[in-house]
């Protein structure tokens, strides 16, 4: 069992019942039974409510099935990783599911709507984050502190903790960002009431997110200094560099520079590459392993739910890969796989070279990828593991894992700054570019026999698909490198044809739901829906 944050929550849930309800507004109030002045009377308070704003990362509300936190959706398929996985891996050459459930179809085809269930869920699972945050932040106000006698080393520490909410708010209003462009927007200075948000467009988001997170930089715990899975400043470091990376997408403007300062941050900040890949994806990564600089932790008692890494690793594996093989003796759920494009990417698919190449290949399972029904039809993914890096299976397993997944790590750093050098940004060296990039692929070769000499714009847009598969970036990348939309590049099932065939610009953004468009005359619909 893993000694993180996530365990408070149960205690949490148990004595302040700090429980949110969600709605079409974002500016709502905690349904609460104990009293905010009692239930944030000490500094123990504050950490149990800051538990849930962590735990609703990793939680539905709801063991299994069932009702959860966020309405319209079964709790069993309302977890964030899996609503936000399937959005990033599932419309794109790197998966399609065999599934027929409500959504799911939509996005290998590209063919979505409005009123697509899936991305209803990611839509109100982030807007119930950043009420949870926003009531959070509001809480631990220094009016607040000061009145209920919060003063000293407490008062500090809660002040740390106010700093992550603000973080994981703007975590999420990224993922909006991202995804759908232009949500609704409020804050904890938004006054509680029936007013309905405004929406915000992307440009202005973008402005507000980078505006919270430097303002936050210097109020948050040094690099790799806070507990286990809690935010620090490298996580802080790693969303701006990411965000500055996608800027043009956002705002238009290039901001490459940038996204190469904070990337050298980060990497200048101590962390070091896991010396085995493989071990970034196993159920004790959260054991030395210097590389990653945020996760959501997941445990298979403290956070059962079927979203998260028991989603991932579940739905990759069938009956004939044997589901004790990768730590669920119970599980195995036969639904995601890949298209032959993830494969090919890597060449020797085998492993044998690049050992990121983690597929299972045995007969009847072929790499073309012909009916998007046979979980055969393309490679099954043995990346994500419940195994731990001895092989051993934990306690009690069946079904639900204790695989953390890892939302950044060095690896996506080191290409970051490789792609921003690449795309003309100032302060980096195409020289100290080639050799983060080079780093990826001396761990992944076992030695300097992958190195290259040279990398163009193409080479890292590869190896970020070789390098974070199934790590919920590639919609974003394709995005970036303009190769998501259009014609120029085609994948099998791209567009609902096995061939593949050009989608419109407009599925670079998801609509907002119908729902919440309908509710809220201050929305506007993205084009196209």
């Amino acid at each position: 069992m893993k000694n993180t944050i996530l365990k408070k929550s149960l205690l949490l849930l148990a004595t302040t019942g700090f429980l949110f309800s969600c709605s079409k507004d974002l500016n709502r109030s905690p349904i609460n039974t104990t009293t905010d002045a009692v239930a944030f009377s000490t500094s123990l308070g504050y950490k149990q409510g800051l538990a849930k704003v962590y735990s609703a990362f990793a939680t539905t509300g709801s063991s299994g099935s069932g009702s959860g936190d966020i309405a319209g959706i079964d709790a069993g398929t309302s977890d964030f990783i899996r609503l936000y996985w399937n959005a990033e891996e599932l419309p794109t050459d790197e998966a399609v599911c065999i599934w027929n459930d409500p959504g799911v179809p939509d996005f290998h085809n590209n063919n979505w709507t409005s009123n697509n269930l899936i991305l209803l869920g990611l839509y109100n699972r982030s807007i119930y984050q950043i009420t949870l945050a926003n009531s959070f932040i509001n809480e631990s106000s220094d009016d607040n502190l000061s009145a209920r006698g919060i003063t000293g080393s407490d008062a500090t520490n809660v002040r740390y903790y106010r700093a992550e909410a603000r973080f994981l708010r703007a975590y999420q209003y990224w993922v909006l960002m991202d995804m759908f462009g232009n949500p609704p927007f409020v804050t904890e200075a938004t006054p509680i009431g029936k007013t309905l948000p405004p929406q915000i467009s992307r440009a202005d988001l973008f402005t507000y997110i980078e505006s919270e997170l430097k303002a936050i930089d210097p109020l948050l715990v040094a690099p790799a200094k806070n507990e286990y899975a809690r935010v620090d400043q490298g996580a802080d470091w790693a969303l701006l560099s990411r965000m500055y990376l996608n800027a043009q997408v956002y705002t238009g403007t290039a901001r490459n520079t940038d996204a190469i300062t904070y990337a050298s941050k980060v990497i200048a900040a101590g962390y070091s590459l896991n010396p085995v890949y493989k071990n970034l994806f196993l159920a004790d990564n959260n054991v030395n392993n210097p590389e990653v600089i945020l996760p959501i932790a997941y445990d298979l008692v403290n956070t059962q739910n079927y979203g998260g890494t028991t989603f991932i690793i579940n739905s990759s594996v069938s009956g004939a890969e044997g589901p004790a093989n990768f730590g669920v003796p119970g599980g195995g759920w036969s639904g995601n796989h890949t298209t032959e494009a993830l494969p090919n990417i890597f060449g020797d698919y085998s492993g044998a070279t690049d050992k990121r190449a983690m597929f299972y290949t045995t007969a009847p399972t072929t790499k073309n990828t012909t009916d998007v029904t046979s979980f055969t039809s393309g490679f099954a993914v043995t990346k994500f593991s419940n195994l731990t890096s001895t092989g051993a299976t934990l306690p009690g397993a069946s079904v639900y894992c204790s695989t953390d997944f890892p939302l950044f790590r060095l690896g996506e750093v080191y290409l970051n700054y490789a792609e921003a050098v690449l795309r003309g940004g100032t302060g980096g060296t195409t020289t100290q570019a080639l050799q983060y990039f080079n780093a990826l692929r001396t761990r992944a070769y076992g030695g300097p026999s992958g190195n290259v000499t040279t990398i163009t714009l193409n080479d890292v847009l590869n190896e970020r698909s070789r390098e974070l598969y199934w790590e919920a970036t590639r919609r974003t990348d394709l995005i970036r490198f303009g190769k998501f939309t259009g014609g120029s590049y085609l994948w099998p099932f791209k567009g609902g044809v096995l061939s593949g065939t050009a989608i419109p610009d407009f599925r670079a953004l998801y609509p907002l739901p119908a729902t919440d468009v309908t509710a809220n005359p201050n929305l506007k619909q993205n084009t196209g829906y």
